[in-house]
């Protein structure tokens, strides 16, 4: 087993809320193909929204630390989990149709008067390992 460093500072407060926490087993990526792995099937397109409203108090705090500029780490999270709920929702219609992967996952997310949406889509297969050197996507590790 191998050991993964992390690519991102998440700040600890969102650490729970990092991407790949909510995939269950389903292995997921942005890339058109899996290496060290075949396609056996595709299942089609598979995609998760989620839209959220900000509360009142945290519009007028994000209002006020905005003319001092930072980060809106409220908001940030909010978006975090919206990601994360997004990916969740496109994980369980790839296990719903029997898949085991996302291949080639995107993301897009938009404002709409006060809410923030965010969506995850890409193509539920079925795949399977066909080279053993290759290790394990960190979906996977347990």
């Amino acid at each position: 087993m191998s050991t993964h460093t992390p690519v991102a500072n998440i700040p600890p407060e969102l650490s729970d809320l990092h991407c790949y926490t909510e995939t269950d087993g389903v292995i997921t990526t942005t890339m058109f193909d899996l290496p060290g792995y075949k396609v056996v099937r595709v299942l089609g397109t598979v995609y998760g929204l989620t839209v959220r409203s900000r509360n009142i108090a945290a519009s007028l705090g994000m209002v006020m630390k905005s003319m001092a500029g930072g980060e809106l780490k409220w908001f940030t999270n909010m978006l975090y989990s919206a990601r994360n709920d997004a990916i969740s929702r496109a994980v369980t219609e790839t296990k719903n149709r029997g898949g085991n992967a996302i291949i080639c996952l995107r993301f897009e997310s938009g404002g709409i008067d006060g809410f923030a949406q965010s969506c995850a889509y890409g193509t539920a297969a079925i795949v399977e390992k066909v080279d053993p050197t290759v290790e394990a996507p960190p979906q996977l590790e347990k």
